[in-house]
């Protein structure tokens, strides 16, 4: 036994595990805003029964749920062309840097070989 104490989760698995949390406890506020904007439209109904204000409700939340699913996975969708596409771009522009480097680092070289030469040829 270890003293009671519980190893530590490795953290990758702690990030995963916060991760999960946060996407439960979202789910569950956007069902409970669904829930509360139903409720709404069924006090503004007051002329249905108790059974069809629920029946209401599973309705319109189920609804709400399959929009609100359908537009995350659309920013999902578009979030990973988003990405692709910036770098993609940071690639060439980091080539076009290191290209732009490369040759200035080749025009100093050259320019102190010539200068080191210069001053060999006029020094002897």
């Amino acid at each position: 036994m270890s003293g009671g104490r519980r190893p530590h989760p490795p953290v990758g698995d702690a990030a995963a595990i916060a991760t999960q949390a946060e996407g439960f406890l979202r789910a569950q506020a956007y069902y409970d805003e669904a829930r509360g904007e139903a409720r709404t439209l069924c006090d503004r109904m007051p002329w249905m029964t108790s059974a069809q204000a629920e029946d209401f409700t599973r309705h319109y939340v189920d609804h709400r749920l399959t929009l609100t699913r359908a537009m995350l996975s659309t920013t999902v969708t578009r979030a990973g062309e988003l990405r692709e596409d910036y770098e993609g771009r940071y690639l060439q522009l980091r080539r076009a840097l290191l290209r732009r480097h490369a040759g200035w680092v080749s025009v100093v070289l050259a320019a102190a070989a010539g200068l080191h030469t210069m001053a060999w040829v006029w020094l002897r």
